[in-house]
């Protein structure tokens, strides 16, 4: 195993649990942790895009995408499940891309990002409706068990491809800007955007869906 695998494995074993925690505390402590991310990620986007047309753009973008999140976590009925469910489907799309763009490599899926496999694209599927079967059997997620399966399925996948779609958007201003990562603040990943590249995307999205009764799981 390379040192920069053990370093990933390393950092998501850590930082996972942190934003479980946080989501599920709510209150004065998830709202001041959001803020921290949100400082962090400003940070990294000026760093990267100064100088860019765009610059503007992606800092008008990251705040609305933050609000949405704040929106997710203290504006619906069912408080921490709403943004819960959602992130564990990023999460688990990142890890499944991540693990078969390993191992079983394959064909790429775009010259923007080299590392982004198809492969990669279906193990980010698999892990994410996986996460989601077990989600649906737990007592936790109860409600979930109302509503059509179908729906269900199909937000996820919906929720999976923009946060796919957002690692590879990410990946194009990296590649802009010319540098391999948006900054060096989690061991093994580089920066917060590199974490958060697709969340940032599929927050906003699941927000809007949810503020449209387009989906009305919460």
């Amino acid at each position: 195993m390379s040192k920069e695998l053990t370093k990933r494995i390393l950092s998501s074993i850590v930082l996972i649990p942190i934003v479980f925690f946080f989501i599920l505390k709510g209150s004065v402590l998830f709202n001041l942790f959001l803020l921290i991310c949100f400082f962090i990620a400003v940070f990294e986007w000026h760093m990267m895009s100064k100088r860019k047309f765009y610059h503007i753009i992606g800092i008008i973008f990251l705040i609305f995408s933050f609000y949405s999140i704040y929106k997710l976590r203290n504006n619906f009925e069912n408080e921490y499940i709403c943004l819960l469910f959602l992130t564990i489907i990023c999460v688990s799309t990142d890890i499944g891309g991540y693990i078969f763009g390993k191992f079983f490599q394959g064909p790429k899926l775009t010259k923007i990002s080299p590392k982004k496999t198809y492969s990669g694209l279906i193990g980010g599927y698999l892990f994410s409706t996986t996460a989601v079967i077990f989600l649906i059997n737990s007592k936790y997620f109860e409600l979930l068990i109302n509503y059509n399966n179908f729906d269900i399925f199909f937000f996820t996948i919906l929720v999976s491809t923009i946060s796919q779609l957002g690692d590879i958007i990410i990946s194009l201003f990296k590649r802009l800007s010319m540098i391999k990562d948006t900054g060096k603040i989690i061991p093994g990943h580089g920066g917060l955007l590199d974490r958060i590249d697709g969340m940032i995307f599929a927050f906003p999205f699941s927000y809007i869906m949810f503020s449209l009764n387009m989906f009305n799981f919460f």
